[in-house]
C-alpha cells in the first residue's frame, strides 16, 4: 500500500488581459476499489463561480468561468491518496463471450474508435499474432507488449491530440500515443478497452518521505470480465504508484484543463506536479 500525496500547478500567463474564460477542469481523483482518497483540494485564481459534478464516464469535473479581466490563470490541486497493489490475476471470460451480443452492446463504446485511436493495418495484423492461441487476458497483455515494443519513447514528437497512426508511422511517441495504440489495437481484436489518465510515481523503489518530480500519465484498462489496468509504457500492471485521475474512450475525453476563452493567445504555460511518499 503507498500513500502519496500530490501536488499539480497548472499556471497560464497571457500576452494581454483575458476578458472571460469557461472552463472544466478533470484534476481530482475519486475513491474507488484500490484507490483511497483521503484528502483533496483544488484552488483556482482567480474565478468567479464553479460547480462540480460527474460526467459521462464517472470523473469528477469542476466547471468554473473568470468573467473579469485576468493576465493570468493559476490552477493548484492536492491530493492525498492510498493506494493499493494489484495483487489478483485479470479475470478471463472466454472469447465467444466477450465476442457474444451481450458484451458488445453493453460496451460498444469501449469497441469502437476514434481519430486519434484507429490504427493501421500492420498494427492490426500485430495484435492479432500476439493474441493467437491465448486466452482473452493473456492475449490482451500481450497486445499492449508487442505495441510498446514497436515503439520508442520519445517525448516532442507529438501532441496529445495526435492520431495513433502518426505515432506508429514515427515509430516514437509518449504515454497517451502508447496508450491510443494499445486501444486501437485491443478494439481490433474484440478486447473492450479504455483511456485512464493520471499520476505516476517515476521512483519504483518509493522512498518514503521523498518528493519527487512525478509525471501526469496515460495508461489502459482491459475488459475481459472485469476491468483491468495495464501500462503499455512502462510494461507493467497499474498498481500501487498509479493514481486514477479520469477514463475514457481517449484523451479526448479526459483533458485536465479544457475550456474557451475571450482574449489573446496563451504567453506561457507552466505545469509541475510533485509526488511524495508518505507510507
Amino acid at each position: 500500500m503507498s500513500r502519496l500525496r500530490i501536488l499539480h500547478s497548472s499556471a497560464f500567463r497571457y500576452a494581454q488581459p483575458v476578458q472571460a474564460s469557461y472552463n472544466e477542469a478533470r484534476m481530482t481523483p475519486l475513491s474507488e476499489p484500490g484507490q483511497t482518497v483521503l484528502a483533496s483540494r483544488l484552488d483556482v485564481q482567480p474565478h468567479t463561480w464553479s460547480h462540480d459534478f460527474r460526467d459521462y464516464w464517472g470523473t469528477h469535473v469542476t466547471a468554473f468561468e473568470v468573467l473579469a479581466p485576468h493576465q493570468g490563470l493559476l490552477l493548484t490541486a492536492e491530493h492525498l491518496v492510498e493506494v493499493a497493489p494489484r495483487t489478483t490475476p485479470p479475470a478471463d471470460v472466454p472469447w465467444h463471450r466477450l465476442h457474444g451480443a451481450e458484451v458488445r452492446d453493453r460496451l460498444a463504446e469501449f469497441l469502437a474508435d476514434g481519430p486519434t485511436t484507429t490504427v493501421p493495418d500492420d498494427v492490426v495484423a500485430l495484435a492479432r499474432a500476439a493474441a493467437d492461441g491465448s486466452a482473452p487476458a493473456a492475449a490482451a497483455e500481450a497486445v499492449c507488449r508487442a505495441v510498446r515494443d514497436g515503439l520508442e519513447y520519445v517525448p516532442g514528437v507529438t501532441t496529445v491530440h495526435s492520431p495513433a497512426a502518426e505515432a506508429w508511422a514515427k515509430r516514437t511517441g509518449v504515454c497517451q500515443d502508447m496508450a491510443h495504440l494499445a486501444l486501437g489495437a485491443l478494439r481490433s481484436v474484440g478486447i473492450p478497452a479504455r483511456y485512464v489518465s493520471g499520476y505516476l510515481h517515476p521512483d519504483a523503489s518509493g522512498e518514503v518521505g521523498r518528493t519527487v518530480t512525478g509525471e501526469s500519465h496515460a495508461w489502459v484498462e482491459w475488459w475481459t470480465g472485469e476491468w483491468y489496468g495495464f501500462d503499455p509504457t512502462n510494461g507493467v500492471p497499474a498498481g500501487e504508484h498509479h493514481v486514477v485521475l479520469a477514463r475514457g474512450r481517449s484523451y479526448d475525453d479526459v483533458p485536465p484543463l479544457r475550456g474557451i476563452y475571450a482574449g489573446p493567445p496563451t504567453e506561457d504555460l507552466v505545469v509541475q506536479v510533485s509526488i511524495t511518499r508518505e507510507a
